[in-house]
This record gives structure tokens, C-alpha cells and sequence, in this order.
């Protein structure tokens, strides 16, 4: 798993002590044992493990790794297969990707009114397959496509599309989902623990056998997949830097989403032949971590899987790369914005390059005091830099990630990130950097340890890469022998002319696919049927998991400072860190310099410090801090290790309270800005949820166009900002602290945060007021293959009332691979890849609700899409049983969900935004147990039937079909500059 750059920071000097007492003592006890359950279950365990995993290996094979965390009543359950797209055959690329959709699709069992006659379809269905992957002309092709349509629809009677995903749903699982990579494929879920063996007998039996019925319908779901990819430049940028550093090697031959040609001439012989060489239990890991009980649970998964028969697994092995000798340049275009990967290849996950590369990575960017961090991002000589890693088996690479300012080329770029790795070489970095990046990644393992969910995947890395389990725990204390002069050498060995630069071109890809709708037959979905499994599989009791829910007004204690500033907190039971907000319930919407004035301030040092050296002060201390201002709120954030808490306050109040103001900082301030706003206009996702959104809203008077332009930008002088930053902690405030102490947090507070005996009120609030929907379609051209579409209604006033019914409404209709929506629009029509509705509350007493549906498909099958979506909008699908699933799911959701922590406090903020001053989901509950279909029925015919809609679109004006899309109301064409009211005038165009 890739480690992330944004942990906590622990202190140097603390760290210097205990990490490395304690790093000697651990290399030194750090083994392997092996041990014996009272059942006879032999498992290993490694000594001072701080997840205290047991790693089992069963008779036949399969490898189960359990880890115990009762932070909450879940599991995260992982289902890994040591097999990825690097395993494909070079002629049928995405096999292994295909595969992983299609074990949702169930068994002979799971998903199925009558398995004999609907297999016999099946096969003659897999048989046209043969024929069509056979066949060249074009014409004959279609003939079988049609027939392969026409048997499917027969085959359809006999299935029961996603009782899989009810099954699992009705356990109260979260993140129900899958992912494939170039070395494996894995099946995730989270379930209430009660629910374990349950899951156990679901998944048991999924893995048994595989069926792959729906087979058609999927695979175009999947060709969407790949048109999101191909509209994906980030993405094709990628695999062009593998495409240069693994030119003989899978990693850059073949993608996990597989090639068109492939995908559109599918083998399910294949796909059968894949899952029988792979999926098999010595080829497997069950990955369990959570409330659990070790014995009970191993017995458990041992019935579960331990009749699944062993196979010999030959994993394939290819050629070294050679060496590169000369740099290797490779261009990508597209709509996005310029950008520039600088790629090193390295060896792979578990070897010596490994540590190294990663000490250097941290070295170089950090987040706070990389060499990238403060000398490109800081100074800001560059719109945007990074670094990453990433490590496979065989191979890893090491990318330097540059965007440009609005006068730079990308080989400017690329030459700056050069010359950040040149000082690496010289050595030029300070001594204490490497103690503190290894010290940085000791304490983000410690914090993801603290999570079930992050130790899971951990597990997961060792057990996919081969790996043993204890020289991934001792991975960083080797690290810490690594010196100097180990890194200086390195770096000149290994960074060199040796690299793969792929610029990313704004400009039209010629390479795109596109290819014609096949007129699927939607298939019938049966959802009011049920297999026999189901019926057997309700008899099976669970204890019940009560639900509990918090006494805000208790959990969260009150005090107050010496001069009367009101501190909230709450204790830290787990660690010695700490969290710290200073809270002004003041945010642009009062005055929009305010996040203006904080974003300035992260570049501006003070009377004493540069800001580089600031920089260095807080990471020295191991304490993050940020400034920020949102739409009502503006913070003054600290968190770091408890002890340093009073100097880490310290220098934020002396940063508030003597920044400096630099013209020169702010001229580059406001550039950035600039190219900010004009990268921001190339990016789609950006242009729907934000531009689209905000205007389908708001129309003109929103918070998103009421902005500053560049030129007015220009003429505010910066002084003004670091006065507005200086005069923060003249108004009202509060206070927020979770941490072990606060005894000493209200000492450091008495003494560091010092105010005006009279704060001041907050300016006049600015109203922005949502736009009546309806009748309106706003459409941005973009050079895209997909086209992505989301109908707008604004609803009722919020009302706490209609909390219960929504939450059950989401979860039966438009969220979630069992919902009504995904079944239609994907699993029955396969029109989308992406397709939800929700009913979403309005997170503030007084404002509107509002009902969202969007899809994202192929551009040729919006009309039938728009269609099928609005014909769900109109008329709700009644199915009885589907109903009582997403009801149990949804109660076990919240019986099941824990508030803990810091999160107790801003669940509370939330919550009074909304007007509601305690814990509204026992209300919830008790409703939800009470809700029938009927209930349901009425909820949605009282606040989703007949809405009114603004339809937001964006996709290529050359392949709309925009004649169907003016059936849906008045084509507005968006001007984006228009939009974000970026400098241009309204230039909206009538079709």
C-alpha cells in the first residue's frame, strides 16, 4: 500500500530517544514464533508486533491473516488472489480485471431460480462467444453478437441480477467493492462483527465455483470503465511512464483494464481457465481485522474454506528490463492541464532499493519540509511539485510530478525537479532531514496501525508481494542504519540519465477509441425472486448488535481559559497526541479576503523566521499547523505530540501575530492563482460538481462566482491580508482540544494565547439563495468519450424529520451496488458504468434538500439512459424483499457505527448546524425499524416524483445527441470562463 505524505510529525528530539532505544531493542528481539490453539490451528506471530496479527496457514494452503481492533464492533475483511493483469495472456488483457466483476455474479447457487437449465444457456452463450472471437467479418460478428443478446435475454429469466451484493447488504457491509492490479485482485467489505459468520458462509460459497452468467451486460459496464479511462489523462500519463520503464515487462505492456480490441472479443473459456489456474486456496489470503475473537473466528473461516482443493500455482516470471542508458521522453495529450512525470525505475517491494528509494522520496517531499516542499512549492517556482513511489514484485518506480506556472515549459520543470535529486547527490540537505523522515514514517504507522481497515491492507501488501511479516515490521529500524554518505552514494549511482519523462500536452488525443452503441436487450432482473441459498441463508441467527449513541453534552466537557475564551475537549485514551483548534465561526461568506489572506499566509515568514525556516521550526518540533477559512468557518490548527504542544503554539501565534508581507511572495501568489483557475477549467470533474453544480444552484449569485478577478487581485495590497490575518484573533472564538492533558493544554493556552479584553462581533453575513429548479439544461462541450450527466431538483426546506426515511430511501433506490438505480441502469440496461440517485439533506437548519441522479456513460447511449433514469424518477420500483434488505442493512449500519475520538466534537458541530443538539440517530433508528415499503412508497412520491430538474451536462458537442437532450428542457451552452466568472462576460448560447 502506498505510504501517504500526510501523518503526523513527531518530534526530533523525542523521537531521537525513544525511536532509537527502542529501534536497537526491537532488531534485536523481532522474530517469528510459532504457536498452537486450543483447537489444534498452528499459526505464527512475531515478537513486539503492535498489530498483534496471527497468521494462519490452513491444510490447504490458504493463508489467514486476523488481527484484533475493538475500536468499533466491524470487521474489514480482505479476500486476496496472488494473481493480476500482469498474469493476463498478452493476447487477452483484461481477463483478470473482467474476472473480478464477474464474481459478483454468484454461483450455481447464489443468483439463480433454476442453475441446470439456466447453465445449458449459458454455455451455448459462452460457445457464441468462441465463434465471435473467431470471426473476422464484421458483419457475421454482429449476427452472433445479436443471438449471443437474444440467449442471454432467455438466460436472464432463469437469474436473479446482484443477490450477491443483497446478501451482503442486508449483513449491514460498507465499501462493498473489488480492485484488480498488475499481482492481484481483491474483494473487499466491511461487516458488523456479528455478522462474521454469515459473511463466511456467503463468501464460502462464492469462491467455490464460478458462473458467469450476465455476461454481456457486464462486459459493456466494463467497456465504460474503459472509456472513463480513456478520458482519464492523469491516467494515460501514467501508463506511458510504465510504457517507457517496463518495455518487455507486463507492467508496461498490457493495462489492467486490457486493450479494446480484447475487451470487445471476450473468451469466457478464458475466464473459466484464469479462476480455475488461480483462485485456489494456496493461491489465496483471508485478510480479517476487527472485533474479533482469534480461535472462534480461525475454526470459522477453516469451515468455511478449508475444503477447497489445493493447486499446484505457477506464477509466471519474465525477462529482466535492461538497463536505460538515455533518458527516454514520451508525450500524452489531452484536455488537462501540462504536466510532467520524471520516472526512475527501481527494484521491487521487499528489496534494499526499496528502503533507500523511499528514505529519498520523504527526503525530497514530505509535505512540510521536503527538498521539493521548500525549495519549488514553498518559493513557489513552480505551479505544483511532487514525489512518489510505487512498488510491484518484480519492479517499483520513483516519479517526479511537476505542473508549470503560466511562463514555464515542462522541460523548465523538469530540469527543477532534477536539480532537487542533484542535491540529494551533493549531499546537500540538512543532516538531521533523514532521522526525521524515518521518524515520520514510524509514526504513520503507528497511526495507521491504530486502524483496522489501514492494517488490513498492510497485511495485505506482505501476503500479495511474498513477504514475511516480520521484515516488513523491521523494515523501518534497518532504516535507521542507513547514513549520510549510504544516500549520497545511492543517489549517484542509481539517479542518473536513466529516466522516462512523459509530458502531458493539452491538445486532442488522437489515439481515442470510440465505437457504436450494441443495442443491448435490457435483461430481466427478477428482483422479487430469490434463490434457494437466501432462503437458507435468513435462518441463520446472529446476536443482535445494539446500537449506541452518544450524550454530546457529556462526552464533550467544557472549561474555560482566563480570559474567558470557551475550550472545548475531549480526551485522547489512546496516544500521546494531540489536536488543537482555535474556531471562529467566521468564513469567506463574511468577508472573502479571508481565504484569500490564509492561503497567502502558508508562504510568509516573520520578523524572525524566513518561511523555509518556519517550516523547519514546526517539523523540527513534530507539529503540523494550518490556517484555513471555508464558507461560515475559519481555523487555526495544530496537532502534533502532546509534549510539544506549548512550543507549537507558540510559533503559530507568532506567525499570526508578526507575519511579514512580501510583494514580491504575492505577485507569485496571485500567478498561481491564475494558472490555479485556468487548470481548473480544463479538468471535468471540477466543471460538473463545481461549476455546473454551483450555477444549477445558485444561477449568478453564488458563492463560487463571487470571487475576485486577476486583475483586482493585483491591485490589493498584501499588507491588507496580513492584517486581516494579524486582527483573526481579535473576534469571538473558541477553542477545541483533544489530547491526554488538559490540565497542561489550558496552561499553554493561559500563557501563549494572549487577547483584547473586548473581541469583536463578526461582519454581516453574505445570503446567497438557491435558484427554484426546472426546465433548464446546461451544457459545457468538452473533448471527452464519456458524457456525464446529473439532474438537479432543489426539494423541501431540511426537516430532522425526513432523516430516517431518506437514509432507508438512499440505500434501497440510489446508492450501492443492490440499489434500484445501479440494478436498472447497469446490471439490467448496462447504459452506465457510474449511475446513483440520492436524496441528500442539507447540512445547515433553513436551507433546501435536494435530489441528485447522475450517469456516466458513452456519449450514444445518453437518450436510452435519460430515459430509463427518468422513468425511475418518476415511478419508484416496488420490490418487497429488496426493501426489507436495504431496511435491515441500513439498521445495522447504525447499530453498528461508532462517534469516537475527536470525531465526537465535529459530528456535534455538524449536527447544530443542522439545528439538532444531540444524537438524532436513535430517532433515526426507531423510525427506520417501524418503515414499511408503503412508507417509502409515500416518501418518494412526496418528494421525488414529479420534481422539477435543471440537467447538468457536460460531454463532446460532437457526439451528443443534442436534439434528445433539448427534449428535457431550454440548452443553455456554459461559457466555464462564464461559470466561474472568470474575467469573460455571460456568453450563454441558445440551440
Amino acid at each position: 500500500m502506498k505510504v501517504f505524505k500526510s501523518f503526523l510529525l513527531l518530534s526530533l528530539a523525542a523521537l531521537a530517544s525513544s525511536c532509537n532505544n527502542q529501534s536497537s531493542d526491537l532488531s534485536k528481539e523481532i522474530k517469528t514464533e510459532q504457536h498452537t490453539d486450543a483447537a489444534g490451528f498452528t499459526y505464527e506471530t512475531v515478537t513486539n508486533d503492535p498489530t498483534g496479527l496471527r497468521l494462519y496457514t490452513l491444510d490447504n494452503g490458504l493463508k489467514v491473516y486476523l488481527g484484533k481492533n475493538e475500536e468499533e464492533p466491524k470487521i474489514q475483511t480482505l479476500i486476496a488472489i496472488k494473481a493480476g493483469s500482469t498474469y493476463d495472456p498478452a493476447d487477452n488483457t483484461g481477463l483478470a480485471h473482467y474476472l473480478e466483476h464477474m464474481v459478483f455474479k454468484g454461483t450455481d447457487e447464489i443468483g439463480t431460480t433454476d442453475f441446470e437449465k439456466e447453465n445449458s444457456l449459458i454455455q451455448q452463450i459462452s460457445n457464441l462467444y468462441e465463434q465471435h472471437k473467431q470471426e473476422t467479418d464484421p458483419e457475421k460478428k454482429k449476427e452472433i453478437y445479436q443471438k449471443i443478446d437474444e440467449v442471454s435475454q432467455e438466460a436472464s429469466k432463469l437469474s436473479i441480477a446482484n443477490e450477491y451484493d443483497k446478501l451482503v447488504n442486508s449483513l449491514g457491509a460498507e465499501g462493498t467493492n473489488a480492485f484488480t492490479s498488475n499481482e492481484q485482485t481483491v474483494y473487499v467489505n466491511k461487516i458488523p462483527s456479528n455478522e462474521l459468520d454469515k459473511w463466511l458462509t456467503v463468501e464460502g460459497e462464492r469462491f467455490s465455483q464460478l458462473v458467469l452468467r450476465l455476461f454481456h451486460t457486464e462486459l459493456e459496464a466494463v467497456y465504460e470503465e474503459f472509456n472513463r479511462g480513456q478520458d482519464s489523462d492523469r491516467r494515460k500519463q501514467y501508463f506511458a511512464v510504465l510504457e517507457g520503464l517496463f518495455p518487455t515487462h507486463p507492467y508496461g505492456t498490457q493495462t489492467t483494464i486490457g486493450k479494446s480490441e480484447h475487451l470487445k472479443n471476450p473468451s469466457m473459456e478464458a475466464i473459466h481457465a484464469y479462476f480455475d489456474k488461480y483462485y485456489v486456496p494456496n493461491n489465496m489470503a483471508v485478510i480479517l481485522v476487527g472485533d474479533l475473537d482469534f480461535d472462534a473466528t480461525i475454526k470459522k473461516v477453516n469451515e468455511a474454506f478449508g475444503n477447497y482443493k489445493k493447486k499446484e500455482v505457477i506464477h509466471p516470471k519474465f525477462p529482466k528490463e535492461t538497463p536505460i542508458s538515455a533518458p527516454i521522453k514520451k508525450e500524452v495529450y489531452g484536455p488537462t492541464s501540462e504536466s510532467i512525470y520524471v520516472a526512475f525505475r527501481t527494484d521491487g517491494f521487499g528489496s534494499e532499493e526499496e528502503k533507500m528509494v523511499t528514505l529519498i522520496d520523504y527526503m525530497l517531499a514530505n509535505s512540510q519540509a521536503g527538498l521539493i516542499d521548500l525549495n519549488l512549492n514553498q518559493q513557489q517556482k513552480v505551479q505544483q511539485a511532487a514525489s512518489y513511489t510505487n512498488f510491484n514484485k518484480d519492479y517499483g518506480l520513483h516519479i517526479l510530478f511537476g505542473k508549470p506556472k503560466a511562463d514555464q515549459t515542462l522541460d523548465e520543470v523538469k530540469e527543477l525537479l532534477l536539480g532537487e535529486i542533484e542535491k540529494i547527490k551533493k549531499g546537500a540537505f540538512d543532516d538531521w532531514l533523514t532521522s526525521a523522515v524515518i521518524n515520520d514514517l514510524k509514526l504513520s504507522r503507528v497511526r495507521q496501525f491504530e486502524n483496522a481497515s489501514a492494517t488490513a491492507y498492510a497485511y495485505l501488501d506482505a501476503f500479495i508481494h511474498f513477504q514475511d511479516w516480520k521484515d516488513r515490521l523491521t523494515m523501518l529500524d534497518e532504516m535507521k542504519e542507513i547514513t549520510k554518505q549510504d544516500i549520497v552514494d545511492f543517489a549517484n549511482k542509481h539517479y542518473g540519465n536513466n529516466y522516462v519523462e512523459v509530458h502531458k500536452i493539452k491538445g486532442e488525443d488522437k489515439n481515442i477509441v470510440k465505437v457504436e452503441n450494441p443495442g443491448i436487450t435490457p435483461v430481466a432482473l427478477n428482483r422479487d425472486k430469490e434463490s434457494k441459498f437466501v432462503k437458507e441463508f435468513r435462518s441463520i441467527a446472529s446476536e443482535p448488535l445494539q446500537p449506541k449513541f452518544i450524550d454530546y453534552k457529556s462526552a464533550i466537557k467544557e472549561t474555560k481559559l482566563a480570559n474567558g475564551i470557551s475550550v472545548s475537549y475531549i480526551k485522547n485514551e489512546t496516544n500521546d497526541l494531540f489536536d488543537l483548534s482555535i474556531i471562529l465561526d467566521m468564513g469567506l461568506d463574511h468577508d472573502k479576503k479571508l481565504s484569500l489572506a490564509a492561503g497567502y499566509l502558508d508562504y510568509l515568514g516573520t520578523n524572525t523566521y524566513t518561511p523555509e525556516e518556519l517550516k523547519k521550526e514546526f517539523y523540527k518540533l513534530g507539529v503540523n499547523y494550518s490556517v484555513a477559512s471555508s464558507a461560515d468557518k475559519t481555523q487555526l490548527s495544530l496537532s502534533g505530540l502532546e509534549e510539544n504542544l506549548s512550543q507549537g503554539l507558540t510559533l503559530l501565534e507568532h506567525l499570526v501575530k508578526n507575519a511579514v508581507a512580501d510583494q514580491e511572495t504575492y505577485t507569485k501568489y496571485v500567478q498561481k492563482i491564475a494558472k490555479g483557475r485556468a487548470d481548473g477549467k480544463t479538468q471535468k470533474g471540477n466543471i460538473m460538481w463545481n461549476g455546473l453544480m454551483s450555477y444549477g444552484k445558485y444561477g449568478e449569485n453564488s458563492r463560487l462566482r463571487n470571487i475576485y478577478t486577476i486583475a483586482e487581485l493585483k491591485t490589493i495590497d498584501p499588507q491588507e491580508l496580513v492584517d486581516i490575518v494579524k486582527d483573526l484573533l481579535n473576534y469571538k472564538h473558541r477553542i477545541f482540544y483533544y489530547g491526554k492533558d488538559i490540565d497542561t493544554a489550558i496552561a499553554a493556552l493561559n500563557e501563549q494565547h494572549k487577547i483584547s479584553e473586548q473581541l469583536k462581533e463578526y461582519p454581516e453575513k453574505t445570503e446567497y439563495v438557491e435558484k427554484e429548479t426546472g426546465g433548464n439544461v446546461y451544457f459545457v462541450d468538452y473533448d471527452m468519450v464519456q458524457s456525464e450527466m446529473l439532474f438537479l431538483a432543489k426539494g423541501s426546506e431540511f426537516d430532522p424529520k425526513k432523516l430516517a426515511a431518506s437514509s432507508l430511501f438512499n440505500t434501497y433506490f440510489g446508492s450501492g451496488l443492490s440499489s434500484i438505480v445501479f440494478q436498472e441502469i447497469r446490471e439490467s440496461k448496462s447504459l452506465a458504468y457510474s449511475a446513483f440517485s440520492q436524496y441528500r439533506n442539507a447540512s445547515e437548519k433553513g436551507k433546501s434538500n435536494y435530489i441528485y441522479a447522475y450517469i456516466g456513460t458513452q456519449a450514444n447511449k445518453m437518450p436510452e439512459a435519460v430515459d430509463a433514469m427518468m422513468d425511475l424518477m418518476t415511478n419508484m420500483p416496488e420490490a418487497e424483499q429488496q426493501f426489507n434488505q436495504a431496511k435491515e442493512a441500513t439498521l445495522k449500519k447504525i447499530a453498528a457505527k461508532r462517534i469516537t475520538k475527536s470525531n465526537i466534537f465535529w459530528s456535534y458541530e455538524n449536527l447544530k448546524k443542522q439545528g439538532i443538539d444531540y444524537d438524532n440517530r436513535e430517532e433515526m433508528y426507531n423510525t427506520i425499524q417501524n418503515m414499511t415499503l408503503e412508507d417509502l412508497k409515500s416518501f418518494f412520491n412526496d418528494n421525488i416524483r414529479g420534481e422539477n430538474y435543471n440537467i447538468l451536462v457536460i460531454g463532446n458537442k460532437n457526439d451528443v445527441d443534442m436534439k434528445a437532450l433539448s427534449k428535457l428542457g431550454e440548452i443553455k451552452e456554459m461559457d466555464i470562463d462564464y461559470l466561474f466568472n472568470y474575467e469573460k462576460k455571460k456568453e450563454d448560447i441558445k440551440l
